[in-house]
């Protein structure tokens, strides 16, 4: 077993955290390991990390009282009935739990019951083996590693691989499909065929999730650095349909005497990509993800002059209401995909023609203090491959900002 002592050092603003809670493990006589994602983070020399997970294996609500006495925080957010207790400290925080096994309602991802257990048990529970290695903070053996599932071969390989089968992993928390889907994109890591497999068979069981945890793990799958990973997985495994149906109905691509038009989907992904390489601002890619939203049912056929998907965008603005209400995102946030979702398409209007002052105005008086993430997003809506294009569109977008800067409202 190696130790990592070093590594729990490196990490200045936790170390006087650890060393604090080997103190009290001492005194108390009890087992207290690093655990779940604080451990992956630090393996994967990630250089800081939000929280702190504390596995105890016995009485927990004594050892956080003791913790957060030690580091002067005076209020814990106890769940007795899990034996699990959060101490917010400084900017981070720290949860300890006791080591425990559970069973399910198959209703909910709540524990129905929770058993005290070793840390062996504790680790054969969790979503995935990479979560499931724990550091000894104690004393006689701070730093040691301890990975009974192998967790550690699964980060050298870059592959997501669930404890116990998959089936009854998933079918315990259907957050962790989800879960699953977000590892794999923002760690860049593949997920096992055997839980892909599982995922699709259970996709339905991810409607007793509250719409608030999907979303947030939504907004992850956005936040990383090729968003469009998350969504390939998603409708792979049969959980968009259930997550974003707006979105689920984009893919395909219809063909009428011979015309085809593009596959809404494919193209609404390659946006989002363009937007996560142009800005980190979540808004934006959310705002690229729902730009189109309203192109399937609006798409239509005409002898004449092939596909087309008219008032797309003022018809998107609309559904997007719907759409805020169901995934439970803030007000503020829905009103600006309405917004831009609204004028996705007036900068490139404006650079297809002569541009008046008024125009210019227009555009800009309606997008107000959004007027610069519009035309991020009009940027990254540009997807074709040929060079020659994408320099007449950029050359254009440009012309209109300089137009923009020159007007005053």
């Amino acid at each position: 077993m190696s130790n990592i002592s070093d590594l729990l050092f490196e990490k200045k603003e936790c170390s006087k955290i650890f060393l604090k809670v080997s103190e009290i493990a001492e005194k108390l006589k009890t087992p207290v390991y690093l655990v779940g994602g604080s451990v992956r983070d630090l393996l994967m020399h990630k250089k800081s990390f939000k929280d702190i997970d504390l596995m105890v294996e016995n009485d927990s609500k004594e050892f956080s009282y003791a913790l957060a006495k030690s580091l002067k925080v005076k209020k814990i957010i106890p769940f007795d009935k899990f034996h699990t207790y959060k101490i917010p400290y400084t900017d981070m925080e720290i949860e300890v739990a006791a080591a425990r096994k559970e069973t399910y309602n198959f209703n909910s991802r709540k524990p129905n019951t929770v058993v005290l257990t070793t840390v062996e048990d504790d680790l054969s529970r969790r979503d995935f083996r990479l979560n499931a290695i724990a550091i000894s903070l104690m004393k006689d053996n701070f730093g040691e590693l301890y990975d009974p599932l192998n967790g550690i071969k699964d980060l050298e390989k870059k592959i997501l691989i669930t404890p116990k089968d998959p089936d009854t992993t998933f079918s315990d928390d259907p957050l962790r499909m989800l879960r699953a889907i977000r590892f794999a994109t923002t760690l860049d890591f593949s997920i096992d065929e055997k839980i892909k497999e599982s995922i699709k068979r259970q996709s339905e069981r991810i409607k007793i999730i509250s719409f608030e945890r999907i979303t947030a793990e939504i907004i992850k799958i956005l936040s990383s650095k090729k968003p469009s990973k998350g969504f390939y997985l998603l409708k792979e495994t049969d959980l968009l349909q259930y997550v974003f149906p707006e979105l689920n109905v984009m893919s395909g691509v219809d063909i009428v005497n011979g015309h085809s038009h593009k596959d809404v989907f494919i193209h609404t992904l390659e946006v989002v990509d363009n937007a996560a390489k142009l800005t980190d601002k979540m808004k934006i890619r959310f705002a690229a993800l729902v730009h189109d939203i309203a192109k399937p049912p609006t798409k239509k056929y005409y002898k004449n002059k092939g596909w087309t998907f008219h008032g797309h965008e003022e018809i998107g603005r609309r559904m997007i209401v719907n759409v805020a209400k169901r995934m439970k995102i803030s007000s503020e946030l829905r009103d600006y995909l309405m917004i831009l979702t609204k004028l996705h398409l007036r900068p490139i209007a404006l650079a297809k023609t002569n541009i008046t002052d008024k125009a210019v105005r227009r555009v800009m008086y309606e997008a107000g203090e959004y007027i610069d993430d519009l035309m991020i997003l009009c940027r990254a809506d540009v997807t074709t491959k040929n060079k020659k294009k994408i320099q007449k569109y950029m050359g254009n977008f440009e012309r209109v900002e300089m137009l923009m800067s020159d007007v005053k409202l």
